[in-house]
């Protein structure tokens, strides 16, 4: 368990847990330019590091990684950030960098982490093509019976990138097997089921393009009919059954798929694909009617894609999504939960679903964000300007009092006083005289019984008062008596009276030293505040509308990155329409020899 030993580095921590990333970067760098962090400060250089990769600054983050190593941190810690900084840059498609900084690991990362540094780094490899490579990394983890129970453990994700590494590579036999051991597990949870479904998909089309019908078909049997691969399952099914000269068995699962979201290119090629599976089976009055429709709905939904596009263009889109998604901060962990109102709504499945437009909304957020920050930091700097003229005013105000009371405390003369109530101390305790501890009752009693001995001495020897002069003297004895019994522990309590004097003098002293030097500091302290107020001022006013310029110039990217996919789709439609639109001429050719063979009979 760790401690926290610094509460500056417990208060950025509090604000991460709370996931206000920007507020507990801020905080943090703060702390650490004051050095109010000195328990903590690889730590909290290490959790900068994180903070500023989740907002995409791989190079600054690699940065501080690499001063923390030349420092002598500890491998393990060297290690871990290393793969979190690999992580980041492969995600944010900065593959080259990605893998240098993954080659930069030395040792085993613990747990789970190794088996994702090894999946990250097959990733890394199919990203540019070398399957040979991400399949030889790969069976090299299942090359002994340790390494095989590894894999599994590992999670099947390692074992899909092995099988289609394997396929892609040229050893279609084992990458299929494995894939068809994927395709019939068991399926606990959605994620596992999904990547089930994935791996049936892959080992179907595998066996399509291999013209093995009948493996295509099983393997795309296994695929659930709601899921994410379920359009792809039902149009590879369809054109396996095409394939094995059984159009019949094409026509269930293409109609199923011809009704689906035509936003998928699966559904767009099952409406073309119905009317042949119709005209293979001599159904052309059918296979004509599908054709016409299929050609209409292509129409329909080009009309359709043209007002998502305007749409778009026109800033409903991103406007839509940055008010139906709040957050008090930015981040790159944040997602898309909800959609904004567009003309249709179908269409945005293929732009969300792409990471590109994810990572470029994100940093249009994150701007949108920062254009909100400056602007209350403008505001702020204006508050802080009227504080700073209130403290001026009321340190103005509130000086000569404070001035006039310290002047009616003369210290030297109370010192003195002390220096001369020493002296009569000490010269007190090396008589030992207890008269000079008396309390004003037994300083009253004292006087009294030299005034009665005075009287008594003018009254000569008369023996009448012989009896005066004895109560007289007792008195005196006794009063002696008590002084010399309180002389101790008056003279303690005269030297801590003392103590206590020399400790008030030496406060009133350093209160004295102390308003000498605010009234040093203080206006200082006031310039500095106001030389600071006025340098932000002009960066803030600076960077508000390049700020702005940016956010713009990002959404038109968010934009055209949207327009461009459904560009793509409009351009898929287009192409069915012509695939379908020559079906039709190939048909109506089909039927117009038929009726000339059918005149030219009787002849």
């Amino acid at each position: 368990m760790n401690v926290v030993r610094d509460p500056h580095y417990g208060d950025t921590l509090f604000h991460f847990y709370q996931d206000h990333y920007f507020t507990s970067v801020t905080t943090l760098m703060v702390s650490q330019h004051f050095e109010r962090m000195p328990k903590h400060a690889d730590e909290a250089e290490v959790l900068r590091g994180g903070l500023l990769l989740s907002y995409g600054l791989h190079r600054e983050a690699g940065q501080i990684f690499a001063q923390l190593i030349e420092k002598g941190a500890a491998p393990a810690v060297r290690d871990r950030a290393w793969y979190y900084l690999a992580k980041i840059r492969y995600q944010r498609g900065f593959l080259p960098e990605a893998e240098a900084a993954l080659a930069r690991i030395e040792g085993t990362l613990p747990g789970d982490l190794e088996d994702d540094r090894l999946l990250l780094a097959s990733n890394l490899l199919m990203a540019r093509g070398d399957y040979t490579g991400a399949a030889a990394l790969l069976a090299g983890v299942t090359a002994t019976p340790e390494g095989k129970q590894r894999a599994r453990a590992a999670g099947p994700y390692l074992r899909f990138n092995l099988g289609v590494a394997l396929v892609k590579s040229g050893d279609p036999a084992r990458g299929a097997a494995l894939l068809d051991e994927l395709g019939r597990m068991p399926g606990p949870n959605e994620e596992i089921r999904s990547l089930r479904d994935k791996a049936n998909v892959a080992l179907g089309y595998t066996a399509l393009q291999e013209n093995r019908a009948e493996d295509a078909r099983t393997a795309l049997e296994r695929v659930r009919l709601n899921g994410l691969q379920s359009n792809k399952a039902l149009l590879g099914f369809g054109w396996a059954a095409a394939t094995l000269k059984q159009p019949k068995l094409a026509l269930v699962p293409w109609a199923e798929l011809a009704g689906r979201d035509p936003g998928d290119a699966a559904v767009l090629e099952a409406r073309i694909a119905l009317p042949y599976a119709y005209a293979e089976l001599g159904a052309y009055g059918q296979a004509l009617d599908g054709y016409n429709e299929a050609i209409t709905a292509f129409d329909q939904e080009g009309g359709k894609l043209d007002e998502s596009i305007r749409a778009i263009r026109a800033g409903k889109l991103v406007d839509g999504l940055i008010e139906n998604n709040p957050g008090d901060e930015m981040g790159w962990f944040w997602k898309i939960d909800r959609l904004p109102e567009m003309p249709h709504a179908s269409h945005l499945t293929q732009v969300l679903a792409q990471h590109e437009f994810q990572e470029a909304f994100k940093n249009f957020r994150d701007l949108r964000y920062l254009e909100r920050n400056l602007t209350e930091w403008q505001d702020k700097l204006g508050v802080f300007g009227d504080m700073l003229v209130n403290r001026r005013q009321a340190y103005a105000e509130r000086l000569p009092k404070v001035l006039s009371q310290a002047g009616a405390l003369n210290i030297d003369a109370l010192q003195k006083q002390r220096d001369a109530l020493a002296a009569e101390l000490a010269d007190a305790e090396a008589r030992a005289d207890g008269l000079a501890f008396a309390d004003a009752k037994q300083a009253e009693q004292r006087a009294r019984l030299a005034e009665v001995q005075q009287q008594l001495q003018a009254l000569g020897s008369d023996p009448a008062y012989d009896r005066a002069r004895q109560h007289a003297r007792l008195a005196a004895g006794a009063l002696t008596w008590q002084l010399a019994q309180d002389y101790p522990a008056r003279v303690w309590e005269a030297k801590k009276g003392l103590r206590t004097t020399d400790q008030q003098i030496e406060q009133a002293r350093a209160r004295e030293a102390a308003l000498v030097q605010a009234q040093r500091d203080e206006p200082a302290r006031f310039d500095r505040f106001e030389a600071r107020i006025k340098a932000l001022s002009p960066t803030i006013q600076a960077l508000i509308p390049r700020v702005q310029t940016l956010a713009r110039e990002q959404q038109n990217v968010v934009q055209e990155l949207a327009v461009a996919e459904l560009q793509g789709q409009k351009e898929r439609l287009v192409v069915y329409a012509t695939q379908a639109r020559f079906a039709l001429a190939q048909l109506y050719d089909r039927a117009k020899l038929a009726r000339e063979n059918d005149r030219a009979a009787p002849q």
